[in-house]
């Protein structure tokens, strides 16, 4: 399990607070978090940086095809 203290969650600016969102965590050394924005004390998931930008170019993609 990662260290994840002193993480700095966000939100995406796209977020319409309808509360299906998520929070990434993306300053830390060599990881980035990603949890529930309605449960924080939940589980994470954790990317190395290389995995996170092939996770957001994949859903950007399948996004633009619907």
């Amino acid at each position: 399990m990662h260290d994840l203290t002193g993480a700095a969650w966000r939100k995406s600016t796209r977020s319409n607070n309808g509360g299906n969102c998520v929070e990434v965590a993306d300053d830390l050394a060599g990881k980035v978090g990603l949890r529930d924005s309605k449960d924080p004390s939940g589980p994470i998931l954790t990317f190395s940086p290389a995995a996170w930008t092939t996770f957001i170019r994949a859903t950007k993609t399948e996004g633009s095809r619907h």
